[in-house]
């Protein structure tokens, strides 16, 4: 199918073209109280095309894609294909280049041991403490090993295999007659055992913690620590700022060589684009364009460096060499979690709904679990929110030397941010 596919793009005389087949092999597990209710195996193989269309002698260059499925017929395909021809005069967009340097790495095509995986996995969940009053009420693995094969019309090729992996967790906690349901979703690449049994008996003892907290009481403003997946967030919005992207639409106001605050009172950042992180469920070194994902910084010491994108956005802004980043790490901390969480604070470990607003910054989060801790004195407490300006906590910021990995990102294990609206619904006590 791959070759049929590649005469048929080739025939059409376009200004260029992609193809990329993706195969997944993945086992599916789904287990009730660590009884295996079903599994199953997945074998699927699917087809992307991409075709590009110079409009105008060149001055514009239009775009469009599709899936193609190997179950289709000669007729179907070209039926497909006609189509995204057509959609692609449609679009009009500044001229650029598609990727032409040849790809000066080796293939990745190193077999994923699904069974070792998928075992690792069964193995960690069967060893969690469980209680009469916090348990695992169900759990659900998807081991996949994922090939994607690439290739353009500037004969730019590359293949890769590599693991990517979801666990999707419920867990109970009761008291009283009360009982309560906590909700993860967990992506990554292997299994790391040592992590995802933490996350396993954290979530367990957060729930169990829901059950006796308290009202979150008025307190205004004051500092919000962070310390589960939910400050990957925060540090999605840094990745942003350096898109080209938003650069190029006057979203990003990061400039090479400019701090990204006026002055540093706490930690410095820095963001770094790496061409591999270990265990992460995209890891490989190439973008879904042809180009080679190189290890660079993005922000180094609180200073931008690079921007990084697709080849349409990072022409635009000029950049001779750029890519797609799948995975970064971010750094900077100057002290220990435990001084992080030094003073009185309001560390959230688990919110309703938490966001960060990639483009203005804007922080907004309902509080399911928090624990206040006023003079010493540590208090679960639920309900009410937190709120408040990234771009204007910056400078004040603080986060661990100590790091952690949530899937693509590394990021510090405890991330602090000064001065944040605290909307609660008790009296605060004395």
């Amino acid at each position: 199918m791959f070759d049929v596919l590649k005469k048929k793009l080739e025939a059409l005389g376009a200004a260029g073209w992609e193809l990329t087949e993706t195969e997944k092999r993945g086992w599916e597990f789904y287990f009730i109280r660590h009884q295996l209710d079903q599994n199953r195996v997945v074998e699927t193989r699917t087809y992307s095309v991409k075709i590009y269309r110079s409009i105008e002698d060149g001055k514009y260059l239009g775009s469009a894609s599709d899936v193609i499925s190997p179950t289709m017929n000669d007729e179907e395909i070209d039926r497909r294909i006609a189509s995204v021809w057509e959609q692609a005069a449609l679009i009009r967009n500044p001229m650029y280049k598609l990727v032409s340097e040849p790809i000066n790495i080796p293939d990745k095509n190193n077999p994923v041991d699904l069974e070792k995986i998928s075992r690792d996995f069964i193995e960690t969940f069967a060893g969690v403490a469980e209680t009469s009053g916090e348990d695992i009420n169900s759990y659900e693995i998807f081991v996949s090993s994922l090939s994607r094969r690439f290739l353009n019309s500037n004969g730019v090729a590359y293949s890769c295999v590599y693991p990517s992996s979801t666990i999707d967790l419920v867990v109970n906690a009761r008291r009283e007659g009360h009982e309560i349901e906590l909700f993860r979703f967990i992506t990554c690449g292997t299994c790391d055992r040592e992590k995802l049994r933490k996350d396993v008996e954290d979530a367990l003892r957060f729930g169990k913690d829901r059950l006796v907290a308290k009202n979150t009481p008025k307190l205004q403003s004051g500092a919000v620590v962070f310390s589960t997946a939910d400050a990957c967030e925060i540090y999605d919005y840094f990745l942003y700022q350096m898109n080209a992207s938003l650069k190029i639409r006057k979203i990003s106001s990061y400039e090479i060589g400019q701090p990204i605050c006026d002055k540093f009172e706490g930690d410095i950042l820095s963001v770094k684009a790496v061409s591999s992180l270990p265990n992460s469920s995209r890891d490989y070194p190439v973008d879904g364009e042809g180009s080679v994902i190189e290890d660079r910084y993005l922000i180094r010491d609180g200073i931008p460096e690079n921007f990084y994108g697709t080849r349409q956005f990072a022409q635009y802004l000029g950049l001779e060499k750029s890519s797609n980043v799948q995975n970064a790490v971010f750094s900077g901390g100057k002290g220990d979690a435990a001084s992080v969480r030094s003073g009185d604070y309001l560390e959230v470990v688990d919110f309703s709904d938490f966001q960060v607003d990639p483009m203005s910054g804007d922080i907004a989060g309902e509080i399911r679990l928090g624990y206040l801790c006023r003079g010493g004195k540590i208090t679960p407490v639920t309900g009410g929110s937190i709120s408040g300006s990234l771009p204007a906590a910056v400078s004040t910021m603080r986060f661990s030397k100590e790091s952690v990995q949530y899937d693509t990102l590394m990021i510090p294990a405890v991330t602090r941010l000064e001065n944040l609206r605290i909307t609660g619904i008790a009296e605060l006590e004395d």
